[in-house]
């Protein structure tokens, strides 16, 4: 039972997330012109429709098309699947190291789709800040990213208990 409720676990993550990321960028796509940008909550939250051909704050968007392709979509599909191989067999990891994987590979699996159906574009639209201090753009499946890398360092320093492993 405990591989079964292990794989359930990691595939509902990997659903949900994906499926929550696909979903908010369909939206973004149709019902805004790219560049447009909304302001909500007192200019805290910023929807801004952008494409982003690079990584995290567009790094690696100038690299050449050959090799955005290759790594972007080649590497990261790769590292995707050794996460979720991982997260789903690997011995010996507290459930919170389980969906800390599963997070990161969701949030990748989100991008790559993204990098696959538009010629390497990834669809970027949520911005926070509050006055001149603001985040980049970024979208569901970045955060989800984020919080998985969270989640698998507090895990790391036993911050979060690992007693409760599957």
């Amino acid at each position: 039972m405990r591989n079964v409720s292990r794989l359930l676990l990691v595939s509902a993550l990997l659903i949900g997330c994906v499926g929550c990321d696909q979903i908010s960028k369909h939206v973004v796509r149709s019902q805004l012109m790219l560049g447009e940008s909304h302001s909500y909550l007192g200019d805290t939250l910023r929807l801004t429709y952008t494409h982003n051909t690079g990584a995290f704050l567009g790094l690696g968007d100038s690299l050449p098309e050959s090799a955005r392709i290759a790594f972007f979509q080649g590497v990261v599909g790769l590292i995707v699947l050794g996460l979720l191989w991982v997260a789903a067999f690997a011995r010996d990891m507290s459930r919170w190291q389980i969906i800390a994987l599963a997070l990161i590979a969701a949030g990748g699996f989100g991008n790559l789709i993204d990098r696959v159906l538009y010629d390497g574009r990834v669809t970027d639209f949520l911005n926070l800040g509050v006055g001149s201090l603001r985040t980049g753009i970024f979208n569901i499946a970045d955060a989800v990213e984020v919080i998985g890398v969270l989640f698998f360092a507090l895990s790391w320093r036993n911050a979060v208990p690992a007693n409760n492993s599957l």
